[in-house]
């Protein structure tokens, strides 16, 4: 993972940003979140690496209980103060690369565009099937690296110039060798195309200055750019 003062300076910076962003979003990802994993209503549920809340909230109205863990103390700030009409919602400060050991276990664990934040995101993986129950459910939602190589490398350069906490966008071959290193089942994938607007996108970031430049003249298209989304849903 990203140093934490790195993270910490980055998304402090920008936590009010994302949290509007995880509303606007929120309607739509719900609804995803509901037909891809079609939890139980009794289900514990984990959202690790949870930012402002967005799949802790997509979860809430569909599970019993979601406990949300990040590492920025700004953005569990964000999501508490949008938490009112979530109250089966709390947020705890931690690593997701080394949970809190006094989490307990869950039916349901998750983690939604954190990855390619994560030095080692097998550490990620291995944390997520610790803290999940046998017979229970993990769901990793992440950006996609392109087959291409050369491609890919091109990507990761823009992202670390619009992003310095981006550490690797991992290819879907990599997300499954993640998951076959710990014994989880694959249920079902699927793959969603998003358009991205690039100085909404550098904005999102705050990306500004020299390495704003720098970002735009490494962007893999124009004025706006697709990318895949990697949805999994396993099982433990």
């Amino acid at each position: 993972m990203a140093d934490a003062e790195t993270l910490r300076g980055r998304f402090a910076a920008t936590a009010g940003r994302l949290a509007e962003l995880e509303e606007a979003r929120r309607a739509d990802l719900a609804g995803r979140v509901a037909r891809f994993v079609e939890p139980g209503g009794e289900d514990r549920a984990l959202d690790a690496g949870t930012g402002t809340g967005a799949l802790a909230f997509a979860l809430a109205p569909i599970v019993a209980e979601v406990v949300g863990v990040d590492l920025v103390p700004e953005l569990l700030d964000e999501a508490r103060k949008r938490a009112g009409e979530f109250p089966n919602v709390s947020f705890v400060e931690g690593d997701v690369t080394k949970l809190p050991p006094d989490l307990g276990e869950f039916d349901l664990s998750g983690s939604l565009r954190t990855l390619h934040h994560v030095r080692r995101p097998e550490l990620v993986v291995s944390e997520l099937a610790r803290v999940t129950r046998l017979g229970g459910r993990i769901l990793v939602v992440d950006q996609l690296a392109p087959i291409d190589p050369l491609v890919a490398l091109d990507l990761n350069r823009f992202e670390r110039a619009r992003d310095p906490t981006h550490e690797r966008t991992l290819a879907d071959a990599d997300f499954r060798q993640l998951f076959e290193a710990n014994d989880l089942r694959l249920l079902r994938s699927e793959f969603q195309e998003e358009t991205r607007d690039l100085e909404r996108y550098l904005d999102l970031a705050g990306c500004e200055g020299d390495e704003r430049s720098q970002a735009r003249d490494l962007a893999p298209g124009g004025d706006s750019y697709k990318v895949t989304i990697g949805w999994y849903l396993l099982a433990r």
